[in-house]
């Protein structure tokens, strides 16, 4: 007899800048989806990024989740503080021959003749270390090298609790991927298998900018014996020229609104309309809301942030 699991989400904010309303609307779908099930959220600092992180980022990721109205039962954990669990599931890819040193540049890469771009993704990588094994690395001395993981050519199917079904081959979107950098850090891929299955994270409710990043997560789970969780990819919310919020929007962080005096309760109620669970813009608390939540009355379009929908909440 099959025995139910209890639902264990995650929120995981990047302290490489401030958190703003994309991210906000990101994590309030993800934590509403964990507690309608009764099940426990998670807070997850990735931060293994170090080059990009800045300094009181995550403090302020927080304060910020905390004043939207989010809980969690565990954390913040931190991933700077598990490199060791990256380290044995990277030296489980060598051992399998899953994994090989790449001396390539970006450079390098973007020069190959068979390298087309994906938009957000960068170039293929056209295989010109692919030829060496784990052992290999032993012989390059002092030079940089990173791991690049063996991608099969073949599709990869996984069901989408909100897009549905779905198949992507992870070789025509970016070939063998980088698990570990040169500068001797785990890579994104990488570290967040090993943390949402170590951890036990049972669903990843994300933007579907990470669309991409899911059938090369779900070969790493493969390889490292691990079960994956379910995938939500929502829509992510985009300024008035359809492309993702950035500073060319204007001021849109959550310490921002803030500071002119925006309600959380108002926040929410703008995202609860723009996912179908309030007919209008009201204010409502995110426990409020929790009676409401459906992932499939979300649609399936970006929400367009437009000006008179942040004056609407009293910003700008």
């Amino acid at each position: 007899m099959k025995t139910h699991q209890p639902t264990r989400g995650r929120l995981a904010p990047s302290p490489t800048g401030a958190q703003h309303v994309g991210n906000a609307r990101t994590y309030l779908i993800a934590w509403l989806s964990a507690r309608s099930k009764g099940g426990r959220v998670l807070l997850r600092m990735e931060d293994i990024d170090s080059p990009r992180i800045k300094p009181g980022a995550a403090e302020q990721a927080v304060d910020d989740l905390r004043w939207l109205g989010l809980d969690w039962d565990e954390g913040p954990i931190v991933q700077t503080e598990r490199l060791p669990l990256y380290e044995q599931a990277l030296d489980t890819l060598q051992q399998q021959e899953l994994v090989y040193p790449c001396t390539c540049t970006r450079a390098d890469v973007e020069r190959a003749a068979s390298a087309p771009h994906q938009e957000h993704e960068g170039p293929v990588y056209p295989g010109t270390c692919a030829y060496r094994r784990a052992a290999d690395a032993d012989s390059l001395g002092d030079q940089a090298f990173a791991w690049r993981f063996r991608v099969p050519d073949e599709p990869i199917t996984f069901h989408d609790a909100f897009r549905g079904p779905m198949t992507l081959n992870p070789r025509d979107l970016s070939g063998d991927f980088v698990v570990w950098k040169s500068a001797g850090t785990p890579a994104y891929q990488l570290a967040v298998v090993v943390d949402d299955a170590l951890l036990g994270i049972t669903e990843v409710v994300r933007g579907d900018d990470l669309i991409p990043s899911t059938p090369r997560q779900l070969l790493l789970y493969r390889a490292l014996g691990y079960a994956p969780p379910t995938f939500a990819h929502v829509p992510m919310v985009v300024g008035p020229d359809g492309r993702r919020l950035a500073k060319r929007h204007g001021d849109t962080r959550l310490a921002s609104l803030r500071a002119a005096g925006v309600k959380p309760e108002t926040l929410v109620g703008l995202f609860a309309w723009s996912c179908g669970w309030l007919e209008r813009v009201e204010p409502i608390t995110t426990q409020e809301l929790l009676p409401r939540f459906r992932l499939d009355t979300i649609p399936p379009r970006p929400f367009v942030l437009e000006t008179d929908l942040l004056r609407k909440i009293g910003y700008r």
